[in-house]
This record gives C-alpha cells, structure tokens and sequence, in this order.
C-alpha cells in the first residue's frame, strides 16, 4: 500500500519540491467547487492537455457510461505521459483507474454553502446531483480518501478547504513553472 498519505492543508514547502514532477493531476471535489475552472488555469500554466471527464463520460440525456466501459476509456487516457484530469462523479466514478497513476491529486473541499450557491448560478441540476452535494462530506468523502490511499499512496495530495488557499495553489504552481 505505501507510505500513508499525508495531505497539506492549504500550501506547504512540499509544493516546491513535487512542482517539477507534477505530471499527472487528477482534480476532485464536491460539484461546483471549481475543478473545471482550476483543471483549465493548471493547463494555461503547464501547457499540459485538459481533461473534463463530465465531457467524456455523460452521453446524451445525461446518461452515465456503463462501468466497464468507462474503466476502458480512463485506462487509455492515463496512457498519455502528462495530463490534468478534472471530474467527481461520485457513485458513477471508477477513480482508482486514474488514481494509480496520478503523481499529483487536487482536493477542493470547499462548503456545501459554497458549493450549493455556484451550482444554483451556474446551471439547473437533477434531483440526484442536489443528494450527491448535500451527502457529499458524509459518504463520498471517505470513500475518497479510502481510494486515495489504497490507490495513489505515493502521490502528493493537496487539500485546498477554500478560495484563498486555491488561489494560493496556483500562485505558487505558476511561480515554479517560470523559474
């Protein structure tokens, strides 16, 4: 299993050092925490390809993509030697494929509160995403975590709880990626 995780809350000197091998990022958090909108800035920054798994794995109507099948469509995207990967899709996920090969995993924690007021702005949601955000501390987070540390033991986690210290996250990735 590896050595235990040890998430940095907000920013750490760790940043630094795990900056130049940021290769492979899986982004994961709550709906309408901002993955996409942070999986898009990351990509400015590093020149790495962007990947909305919402875009991959949806099919009309908002069909989710058999299990199986998406455990294909994943294997063949980690494949690639550099990427970021955006998307929770909570009990449709198969995120161990994508976790055992992440060397860097972004964790927006933010508010339900939060959360729930970006999600009204932005667009209507179905009645399960609504079950999914509210139940999202309780169930799909240890679950998370559970899977991180079973799947990417190695990779660095970073657990950003709220605007400031994403902003920080990115200030420092750009930093490092100019020097």
């Amino acid at each position: 299993m590896g050595a235990p995780l040890k998430p940095s809350f907000g920013l750490s000197a760790a940043l630094q050092a795990y900056a130049d091998n940021m290769k492979r990022v899986v982004i994961l958090g709550r709906g309408a925490s901002g993955k996409s909108t942070l999986a898009r800035r990351l990509g400015k920054i590093t020149g790495f390809p962007v990947i909305e798994l919402d875009k991959v794995f949806w099919r009309p109507g908002l069909a989710a993509m058999p299990r199986d099948e998406w455990r294909l469509v994943q294997g063949k995207l980690v494949a690639e030697p550099a990427w970021i990967m955006d998307g929770d899709l909570g009990p449709y996920d198969a995120v161990e494929v994508r976790l055992r090969v992440a060397d860097t995993i972004i964790l927006l924690d933010f508010s339900l509160l939060r959360c729930a007021w970006r999600a009204l702005r932005r667009s209507r949601e179905r009645a399960d995403f609504w079950r999914w955000l509210l139940a999202y501390r309780s169930q799909t987070l240890p679950i998370l975590m559970h899977a991180i540390a079973n799947h990417a033991a190695s990779a660095e986690l970073q657990v950003l709880r709220d605007p400031e210290a994403l902003s920080r996250f990115v200030a420092d990735v750009s930093r490092k990626s100019q020097s």
